[in-house]
């Protein structure tokens, strides 16, 4: 049986204004989850499951979008579905605990997620292919990107 293709995530990054901040909240929750005795990979919970979990978990990434632009990913190892002490559905995406910055698009405000095809997805920022991006301040690709000039 052919193996269903790659799929990834796109979803807003509440809360950190910048990778750095992503990274440092990352640190922060692995700290307390190994203080706790507890499994320190990164995981973000959401409400509802991927109806195309199998074509994510192991294979694909979520893409966040940070104040306004598409600025990194990290990749899914695994979708748990389970149910919360009051009884309802929620889903962990647990993710690798490195951020991989990614060439930077502009991106409205949406709610929940959205899926992203791997030919829609944005490079990951390398100093080796990237043309002295990866180089940049994150405030001035992010500033770039949204005047449309990278």
């Amino acid at each position: 049986m052919a193996q269903a293709p790659t799929l990834h995530l796109l979803k807003l990054c509440v809360g950190p204004a910048s990778i750095a901040e992503l990274e440092e909240r990352i640190a922060q929750n692995r700290d307390a989850a190994l203080r706790l005795g507890r499994d320190p990979a990164p995981i973000h919970t959401t409400r509802m499951v991927p109806t195309r979990a199998s074509e994510i978990a192991g294979r694909g990434s979520i893409y966040w979008v940070i104040k306004g632009t598409l600025l990194c990913r990290q990749s899914v190892t695994a979708i748990t579905p389970f149910t919360d002490a009051d009884g309802i559905g929620r889903c962990r995406l647990i993710l690798e605990p490195t951020v991989t910055p990614v060439s930077p698009r502009p991106c409205r405000p949406f709610q929940g997620w959205r899926y992203l095809k791997p030919d829609d997805a944005p490079a990951d920022l390398d100093a080796r292919t990237a043309g002295g991006l990866a180089e940049m301040p994150e405030t001035l690709r992010r500033e770039l990107a949204g005047l449309g000039l990278i």
